[in-house]
């Protein structure tokens, strides 16, 4: 096997399919979110919703699914582990998933990698939805939970050896979208009908403070994302950081929301989310992981710049570390996208799943062929010759017909390369793959110079051969955009949560990415804008001054920042 240097969002996994019945009406699909990874014995551990198992991988990247089921026979659900809480007690692994009653035993390993389990306790007495437990280095333990658009988080101390409460649960925080434009709910977050929610709890410790985690406004959202409050004590009180710290409402895989952050065995951070998609539900979701730290005022920070284009796997490119926010390069390949909305031919198609569906940047969008047979294809057309180093298959789900994990299904195809769209040389095979790569990455060896890309459906687990996303990554062999010019930002007395932003199109350019912060060093958030030369900002605090930036992005790189702007 080839060692893998990079990955790329969607994490590619075998994500199961919701076993929700009434959750398929618009079609059957594969769904996970609120995931927890915690680092256990060297490896690194990943739990989400309803998998009937969970994953264990030595390098982040290549994950191996365990069977098991932590419903107990009188738990008559469809949900199993759902919103997991998963922490390290001495030498052991424990797991309790989300619960309004009193039964649902906590788990406990000291050999996950042989599903070798046994209770802790058969029931634990409190229960709690979105549930996170927090072990503190003086050995005391906490728990979070809370999942509403009415009521707060709440945390209590728990006795570590018997697991019953160690006094009464408090209030830890209350969403405040009256202040912070991100907490709004609905997909441009200004939908006012319903309150946001504030669910998904993770604490983190940090130099001496308390980093409290929560997902909010709401899941099937392209904002989804997570906040943090600060203190000094477990159970606060806390101060809110004004940003959110993952953040990432534009490009491919939107929405970073309900996660956890860990630190990698290379003493890196990095922070594991829920993406959107709801389409067919809006339950409808997949996982990401990006690079994240704490800056040198111990500001917690997720890094969503180019967020679902490759980026290095621990220990890969010198094994560097984020010992700074602004080492923007030290986890991203600097890989462009080489075919955004570039011309597309197919073997077929189905109904009005058109083929540039699948180059148009948009998880949620997806060209369909007319069947799932062997021999279907996509071929992409680069526009020049190119240097491409990856190719990440992102397949959609279209007349499937599973519910719930399976296990034995796979995929299959070829990929072929060209200079001319004439003659073809095999590039990648997996006519003889077994295993279910949903969003398949390939890094090549040896990167190619081509034009023409052809992916060629060899075998689908069920349905049609759809694609989301055939996305060809490398650098093209011409210049860089041009720097962007006329930033304007417009912030009014009458909401100062939101702003409108445009600039003068750059016409060699096919994206921009915007930063913007609450100091010109600490510009931690980034939106990437395709095709556009305008961004309705409704994310800010209305009690902080902003600073925006922005760059242009085309298939050879990145354009010089424009002169960081002050937004009173």
């Amino acid at each position: 096997m080839v060692t893998a240097h990079t990955f790329c969002n969607p994490i590619n996994i075998d994500y199961g399919y919701t076993p929700i019945p009434n959750f398929t009406e618009w079609g059957k699909h594969r769904a996970t979110a609120d995931p927890v990874i915690v680092v256990y014995k060297g490896d690194y551990y990943l739990f989400s919703t309803n998998q009937w198992g969970y994953w264990w991988s030595n390098d982040m990247c290549n994950w191996h699914f365990i069977s098991r089921s932590f419903l107990k026979p009188w738990h008559k659900v469809y949900d199993d582990l759902c919103a997991p809480a998963v922490w390290v007690q001495g030498d052991t692994l424990l797991v309790f998933g989300s619960t309004y009653s009193t039964n649902f035993p906590i788990w406990m390993s000291t050999d996950p990698k042989a599903n070798t389990w046994k209770e802790a306790v058969d029931s634990f007495a409190i229960g709690g939805w979105d549930p996170d437990f927090f072990l503190d280095d003086d050995g005391r333990l906490y728990m979070y939970n809370g999942s509403s658009n009415r009521y707060p988080l709440y945390g209590i101390e728990i006795d570590r050896k018997t697991f019953l409460p160690a006094g009464t649960r408090r209030e830890m925080y209350l969403l405040e979208p009256w202040r912070y434009g991100w907490q709004r709910f609905g997909e441009y977050l200004d939908n006012t009908f319903l309150d946001p929610f504030i669910e998904g709890a993770w604490m983190t410790k940090y130099n001496g403070k308390y980093y409290l985690q929560y997902g909010a406004p709401g899941t099937e959202f392209s904002g989804y994302a997570d906040g943090v409050v600060v203190g000094e004590h477990p159970l606060g009180p806390f101060i809110p950081q004004s940003l959110p710290f993952s953040y990432k409402p534009g490009g491919f895989a939107r929405g970073a929301g309900h996660g956890a952050t860990f630190k990698d065995n290379y003493n890196n951070w990095w922070h594991v989310s829920t993406i959107a998609i709801s389409v067919k539900n809006n339950f409808e979701r997949r996982l990401g992981i990006w690079p994240a730290g704490f800056d040198k005022d111990d500001v917690l920070y997720m890094d969503a710049a180019f967020g679902d284009y490759p980026h290095y796997l621990p220990g890969q490119n010198g094994g560097a570390g984020r010992r700074e926010a602004k080492d923007s390069e030290a986890f991203f390949t600097g890989w462009m996208l080489l075919n955004y909305n570039k011309p597309v031919t197919v073997s077929s198609t189905l109904a009005s799943y058109y083929p540039n569906f699948a180059v148009d940047e948009n998880i949620k969008t997806y060209w369909s062929a007319a069947t799932g047979d062997k021999g279907e294809w996509i071929q992409t057309d680069l526009g020049n010759i190119s240097t491409v180093r990856a190719i990440q298959i992102n397949y959609a789900d279209q007349d499937v017909n599973f519910l719930g994990k399976q296990q034995g299904i796979y995929h299959q195809y070829k990929i072929y390369q060209s200079a001319d769209g004439k003659k073809w040389k095999l590039l990648v095979d997996k006519s003889n793959n077994r295993t279910d790569v949903p969003h398949d990455y390939i890094e090549l060896g040896n990167p190619v110079q081509t034009r023409y890309i052809k992916l060629e459906n060899g075998h689908m687990p069920g349905g049609k051969f759809a694609i989301s996303g055939l996305r060809v990554f490398g650098t093209g062999n011409g210049s860089k955009p041009d720097s962007v010019k006329q930033f304007i930002v417009l912030r009014t007395e009458k909401d100062k949560r939101s702003a409108w932003l445009k600039w003068s199109p750059v016409g060699n350019a096919y994206a921009y990415n915007i930063y913007m912060g609450i100091a010109p060093d600490k510009l931690y958030n980034c939106v990437m804008v395709y095709s556009s030369n305008e961004y309705y900002c409704k994310a800010m605090d209305n009690q902080q001054p902003y600073y925006f930036c922005i760059e242009a992005v085309n298939e050879n790189g990145v354009s010089a920042r424009s002169k960081v702007m002050k937004v009173e």
